[in-house]
């Protein structure tokens, strides 16, 4: 700021100099000038000392006036970079304060699986956390995502047909996701798999809306970005909820933090097997869990009741089983996580994709 007042003061000499030089001049006496014949008088000395004094006052009140100037906007911006700095940490506070409840209930739930993950990706879009569960009757895997943002999870139809059918990991690869599971149950037919019941993709029917019957309920997510499910007994039900996706399987396993009642049929048929299974929290963040066994025969991997008990320990808040057995497969990374009964990945018409 001195700098600024000094190019202030020079500037003023400058532009005062040639007054100063004919007051000078006119204080060696009285002065005539003549201008074509004719005599000007030019003022006393008496007279123009009052000019230049005048004038010496009016550029002291200048370079006052100036340094005033220079000195507040001196302040001013010094006040406006205390006010910025004050509203940056306001802000920063604020949101630290506001995420902090989420971040609570995000430890508690995590807390609940008595390990850290052992694999975990992360991105703007969407964060995995991958756990192993061994609680002593099966083993496998839970896989807690939380969707940054709806597109983070997509369906994927094989081929993007009715009929055709195709691994996770296929899946996984030519759509360039970073994480799948298998999806909906399936009915072969003439050579070819097609979905069960209601199936959406991109916000359409894929068959049309069929109400939901026997055991069957159907789940996806909402455009939102929330997993929505359960029976419905009319298509304009399911449409209030602004489906994005989904497929249909059985059963329903949780709701609204509740166990929903197991068909009998399906705690014996068969009584132990893989699943595959997913779910929400009450923050919206997903979960899979996904469990290993041998063969579809009923002496391996994890029974209905075990998982529902499981997924209502872990405090989610609705689950639906998905299809399993052979069908059960986890991908991650470019990695198969589980171990396929079939010895191999099935192919299968729907599977649910997660994107980095």
């Amino acid at each position: 700021m001195n700098i600024q007042v000094k190019q202030v003061n020079r500037f003023f000499m400058l532009a005062t100099a040639p007054f100063f030089g004919l007051f000078i001049a006119l204080l060696l006496g009285s002065v005539h000038l003549n201008w074509e014949g004719q005599q000007v008088a030019l003022p006393e000395p008496k007279e123009l000392n009052q000019h230049v004094t005048s004038l010496s006052q009016g550029l002291t009140n200048a370079e006052e006036t100036a340094k005033y100037t220079i000195s507040t906007i001196r302040k001013t911006s010094l006040l406006y970079q205390k006010t910025t700095s004050a509203m940056s940490q306001i802000v920063t506070s604020a949101s630290s304060a506001s995420r902090r409840p989420e971040m609570i209930y995000d430890h508690r739930i995590t807390a609940k699986f008595g390990t850290a993950p052992f694999e975990t990706v992360q991105s703007d879009k969407i964060r995995i956390e991958l756990y192993k569960i061994n609680p002593g009757n099966y083993k496998g895997y839970a896989m807690k995502i939380k969707l940054k943002t709806p597109s983070a999870m997509k369906m994927a139809v094989a081929g993007d047909k009715l009929g055709a059918a195709e691994t996770t990991m296929q899946a996984v690869k030519h759509s360039g996701a970073v994480a799948g599971i298998n999806a909906g149950g399936f009915a072969d037919s003439g050579g070819k798999r097609y979905p069960l019941s209601t199936t959406i993709l991109n916000g359409k029917y894929l068959t049309g809306f069929e109400p939901s019957y026997k055991d069957l309920s159907f789940v996806g997510l909402n455009q939102s970005g929330k997993l929505i499910g359960g029976k419905f007994s009319s298509q304009d039900q399911l449409d209030r909820l602004k489906p994005a996706f989904g497929a249909t399987f059985v059963p329903v396993l949780l709701q609204n933090g509740s166990k929903t009642p197991i068909p009998a049929k399906w705690i014996t048929s068969p009584y132990r097997a893989p699943r595959t299974v997913i779910g929400s929290y009450r923050d919206d963040q997903l979960l899979v869990l996904v469990v290993d066994g041998y063969d579809e025969k009923g002496g391996s991997g994890a029974s209905l009741p075990e998982l529902q008990d499981k997924l209502y320990n872990l405090g989610v808040q609705s689950a639906y089983n998905l299809d399993g057995g052979g069908s059960t497969s986890l991908i991650l990374n470019g990695r198969v996580i589980n171990k396929p009964s079939d010895g191999s990945l099935r192919p299968v018409p729907t599977h649910f994709l997660f994107f980095k």
